[in-house]
């Protein structure tokens, strides 16, 4: 009997734990297989979320401004989503938040619902945007030089040759192979960026004619010293003549909803951009007259004056302080000077008369500064002028330009006033021959060689700095000129 008691025990004991175990089992695979569903029903839901991002996408390519899912009212806006048998399995929800004022920054937010578990969602951001012109701390059209002095925090493009004497943090690209260089005398092609200055560990710049080591056929070398981010040549040109088409509408736009000024009747006009949102507008009268007769023009410079508003009362006439335009375009017929500080203000100010005469293209000048006060992307102001980009001769000692400036058919451009160190005269155009420094943050865009600095005439700015605002690329100024119409993802993210 004690025999069969113990085995009855240890039935009954290995019984127990085998019921445990399969109870365990059963419910460790129960869970398992919950999970698995779960799995299954989150990856569904994201595929739908990811199929709302894929939707919007498709409709942006078709209705590039179109911000509300062409319904005209205000979202969010649920599609249902169906399986490929036309079963609707769920929905995605979208959450589209338009652009500011000049950008083409759109978020889409898209979430994603099973039907069979509304519990159930995923939910991604994506921000796309259309790449703009602004992609340069400074472009150029032409063959162009960049001499000593100058510095450069940013990508730097020609679509002509570049001999490049200065110093660049970022790549510097051409768009010739090779050209010949008329900044020396010669017909020897050299590389489409190529430099004079004396590798490590000379110092100076190599003058008379071209450098063998910076011409076909010798290998490019690696010059840190000056290319600290390297140089890239030939590469596909930038659009100057496409700026015309923007200009036209430009104007259009601004008569519907911004402001336009007519030809004034006078000089042009002087725009005061202020921190409280408005803008002062003058009427230029007059200009100051050179400072004495033996400040000329020596360089037989088309256009050469002061270009600096007559200081005495009269040489302007205050036509009135305006709000900033909602769309954020100003449009003036005429020549008009810009300076200023901005406070969280978007605009874009261009110069121009149509139709497009060589003769009758206006310029724009910029003698006091143009400051931001936010460097975030809040503050953003773009200059077009459909001529020439000028600093005159009164000009702020340290001139900044806070801006994205296109000079389309002219070039950037400080003309030459000519100081005592020329060797055609004692005073000449001084002190205001030589200026201390000029700073650029946005980007410059010249269509012919901008010059600044006359190193043989003792004249123009000591120091040059370009830095690029890379809040432009994607951020820019109001109907700003773009490199393309399709949108592009630069932000991908699953909320949790």
């Amino acid at each position: 009997m004690r025999i069969k008691g113990f085995i009855l025990l240890n039935t009954i004991v290995f019984s127990a734990i085998a019921i445990t175990l399969v109870v365990a089992f059963v419910g460790w695979a129960g869970a398992s297989l919950k999970s698995a569903a779960n799995l299954v029903k989150r990856e569904q839901a994201f595929a739908i979320a990811e199929a709302g991002i894929d939707y919007y996408r498709w409709h942006l390519a078709h209705a590039t401004n179109d911000y509300q899912d062409g319904t005209g009212q205000p979202g969010p806006y649920v599609h249902a989503f169906n399986d490929k048998d036309g079963n609707q399995i769920g929905t995605f929800t979208l959450t589209i938040t338009p652009p500011p004022i000049g950008s083409t920054l759109v978020i889409i937010e898209s979430k994603g619902t099973l039907i069979s578990d509304p519990n159930i969602s995923r939910t991604v951001v994506t921000h796309l945007a259309i790449p703009s012109w602004a992609r340069f701390a400074l472009v150029t059209n032409a063959d162009t030089r960049f001499i000593e002095g100058a510095e450069f925090f940013g990508p730097v493009h020609s679509n002509g040759g570049i001999r490049f004497d200065a110093l660049a943090h970022n790549l510097v690209t051409s768009g010739k192979a090779s050209y010949i260089d008329t900044s020396h005398p010669g017909t020897t092609q050299e590389f489409g960026v190529h430099t004079h200055v004396k590798p490590p560990p000379q110092n100076g710049i190599s003058g008379g004619n071209y450098v063998a080591a910076e011409a076909p056929p010798s290998v490019m070398e690696n010059r840190p010293d000056v290319f600290i981010a390297g140089r890239q040549f030939p590469v596909p040109q930038v659009d100057f003549v496409g700026i015309t088409s923007n200009l036209a509408a430009f104007k259009t736009d601004a008569q519907t909803s911004g402001y336009y000024f007519a030809a004034s009747g006078a000089l042009g006009y002087h725009i005061v951009l202020k921190t409280d949102d408005t803008f002062d507008i003058y009427r230029v009268n007059s200009l100051a007259p050179v400072p004495r007769n033996s400040c000329k023009n020596i360089s037989n410079q088309n256009g050469w004056g002061t270009w600096s508003i007559n200081p005495s009362a009269g040489g302007q006439t205050l036509i009135g302080n305006f709000p900033n335009p909602m769309n954020g375009l100003i449009f003036t017929e005429d020549d008009v000077w810009v300076d200023g500080t901005v406070n969280s203000a978007r605009l874009t100010i261009a110069a121009a008369k149509f139709p497009d005469n060589p003769s009758t293209r206006k310029n724009i000048i910029i003698n006091h500064s143009i400051n931001y006060t936010n460097f975030d992307g809040q503050d953003v102001v773009g200059l077009i002028a459909q001529n020439n980009a000028i600093i005159g001769l009164f000009a702020d000692e340290e001139l900044v330009i806070n801006a994205a400036l296109i000079a389309q058919n002219g070039n950037l451009i400080r003309y030459n006033y000519p100081g005592p160190g020329n060797g055609n005269g004692s005073a000449q155009c001084s002190p205001n021959d030589v200026l201390t420094s000029f700073n650029s943050y946005g980007m410059i865009g010249s269509n012919l060689q901008g010059v600044l600095s006359y190193s043989n005439d003792a004249s123009g700015f000591l120091s040059r700095t370009y830095t690029y605002d890379a809040n432009l690329l994607y951020s820019p100024p109001p109907s700003f000129p773009r490199t393309s119409d399709k949108y592009s993802t630069i932000f991908w993210q699953e909320l949790q």
